[in-house]
């Protein structure tokens, strides 16, 4: 299947959401419309992807954003991710015969940070009460919603995952995987909702739920605790940034990903991308090469900065960059990929608002894999995510895993600003896509001077291990040529397709107010305005 829709970019003044489903889009959009801001709709939005899309998200997982005061001209950064348990220990995995982080299962699962995220987000910066922004989530879990094409498809990858354990059936409405347009109700994350609306976050982290979860985590062998539920906290971070061609694209800091797309845009601004034509092989090439010197550094680099040493400033600085570059070859791939020296010192949901006073909120959910560690904890509807599966065993790496601490996430809102106005708000669901996602967003709109819906249309590549895989449609020439530089190059077909990605933009026209919203073909999204 050749995903070959026309879509044309959305257009509104008053207020705009972009996400991967219409019934959480047009969520977000009733918020606005009934004087909600855009973190109340974000939130309205993301709670509503957690019933309608719930392999990608949900309160078992962890949620970052970026938001916009149009009245402060200021960017700031929330990270509700969640910390590895107090008990986690490496010498008990390896005893156990793991030499890495096991990819599913109970020591995959991290303190759940989605709902503390929520209310930390919401009273700072929302205007509505969390029951109100939740009622829509918990109507569509109570009453019932169709599932779309490409939510069918990722839902009926999962069996086997949701079958082992017994409570996953909650996971399985009438007894198996659901097909496109079958309705669907999910009783038990409806009761779970409403006791966070009725209860706030402390419902969820103290009390009968963050029992079961951990009793839950605990009759499997893990280390999940009350304790480690009842002290979760949410931090509000400085972001990161840098400047591409006048353009001040931001991320969230690490322990986040994001510095990965700064790194490699630094790379690719030393080269005339624009001069080398949209989607051509010396543009992919280049772009390729920079992504795979941000990646190689992140890796490496990247953990929690409240437990270990991260150089943010010399991997986001432009010098750096330099030294990175000169280890690019303009006609031949890199064979290997080394990590900068410095100084000592696929799956996820993501909603785009902006509302009419122009205040924006990037907003990215997650449950890292699909369906996470595959456990649902009985009597819930509750997905616990797997983000810990990303720590590492290897004692001496700084994303090793440790008590109380954050794993690498991969999950990174963006967004960018021209001088003291906001310009876009975007974000690409999709584990190891997103930082790749955003440097090819942000060079199609500054280099080749693509409007929201054209940048998100065009063409990917993703960077792989070993390898870059291409979209179908892709000019053969262009494999051809970069086989030729020495890429391992595959390529990415049909309904697989999703796994390149699933953006959402709105730009914003200081001038005018004018929202142009896009929204990702190869999801079943959509922008919606008024």
């Amino acid at each position: 299947m050749f995903f070959d829709s026309r879509r044309s970019n959305i257009l509104a003044t008053n207020g705009m959401v972009a996400t991967s489903q219409p019934l959480a889009a047009t969520t977000g959009l009733r918020i606005l419309m009934e004087g909600g801001n855009a973190v109340d709709a974000a939130i309205a939005a993301a709670a509503a992807l957690n019933v309608v899309e719930p392999m990608s998200t949900g309160v078992g997982g962890d949620m970052f954003a970026l938001v916009w005061d149009t009245k402060a001209k200021s960017v700031r950064a929330l990270n509700g991710s969640g910390r590895a348990p107090a008990a986690a220990s490496i010498d008990e995995l390896k005893s156990n015969g793991h030499r890495t982080m096991p990819e599913t299962g109970v020591y995959s699962v991290a303190t759940p940070g989605t709902v503390h995220g929520w209310e930390t987000l919401l009273d700072s910066c929302g205007t509505m009460p969390l029951s109100r922004v939740l009622a829509p989530a918990i109507d569509y879990a109570e009453n019932g919603f169709p599932v779309s094409d490409i939510i069918s498809f990722q839902w009926q990858q999962q069996l086997a995952k949701l079958s082992a354990f017994p409570s996953g059936t909650e996971m399985l409405p009438n007894g198996g995987t659901p097909s496109q347009g079958d309705f669907v109700k999910l009783p038990t994350l409806a009761s779970t909702l409403r006791a966070i609306a009725e209860g706030g976050s402390e419902a969820f982290y103290k009390g009968p739920i963050a029992e079961k979860t951990s009793a839950f985590v605990q009759e499997h062998g893990g280390w999940l605790s009350v304790e480690d539920m009842a002290t979760h906290t949410s931090d509000w971070d400085e972001p990161i940034s840098t400047d591409y061609r006048g353009v001040t694209c931001w991320e969230c800091p690490p322990n986040g990903q994001g510095i990965a797309a700064l790194g490699a845009l630094n790379i690719a601004e030393g080269f005339d991308i624009r001069g080398m034509g949209a989607q051509s092989p010396d543009a992919y090439h280049h772009l390729i090469e920079a992504m795979r010197l941000g990646f190689a550094d992140a890796f490496q680099y990247v953990a929690d900065p409240r437990k270990a040493n991260v150089p943010i400033e010399e991997l986001t600085s432009k010098d750096f960059a330099i030294t990175r570059r000169a280890l690019m070859d303009s006609k031949k791939a890199m064979a290997t990929v080394p990590y900068g020296q410095v100084l000592n010192g696929s799956d996820t949901v993501y909603i785009s608002v902006v509302d009419g006073q122009g205040n924006a909120c990037s907003f990215i959910n997650s449950v890292f894999t699909n369906f996470g560690s595959g456990m649902v904890v009985p009597g819930t509807g509750i997905v616990l995510h797997n983000r810990a599966s990303l720590f590492s065993l290897d004692p001496n790496h700084a994303n090793h895993l440790a008590p109380h601490k954050r794993p690498y996430n991969t999950i990174i809102p963006g967004m960018a600003t021209i001088g003291d106005e906001l310009h876009l708000s975007y974000g690409m669901m999709g584990a190891f896509m997103q930082p790749q996602g955003h440097l090819q967003l942000i060079s199609n709109m500054v280099d080749h001077d693509m409007d929201p819906q054209q940048a998100i249309n065009a063409l990917r590549f993703m960077v792989g291990n070993d390898n870059v895989i291409l979209e179908e449609g892709l000019d053969p020439a262009v494999t051809r040529d970069l086989q030729s530089r020495g890429h391992k190059v595959g390529q990415i077909t049909g309904y697989n397709r999703v796994s390149i990605g699933g953006a959402q933009m709105i730009k914003r026209n200081p001038d005018t107010g004018v929202l142009t919203g896009a929204s990702e073909p190869r999801k079943d999204g959509c922008a919606v305005g008024y």
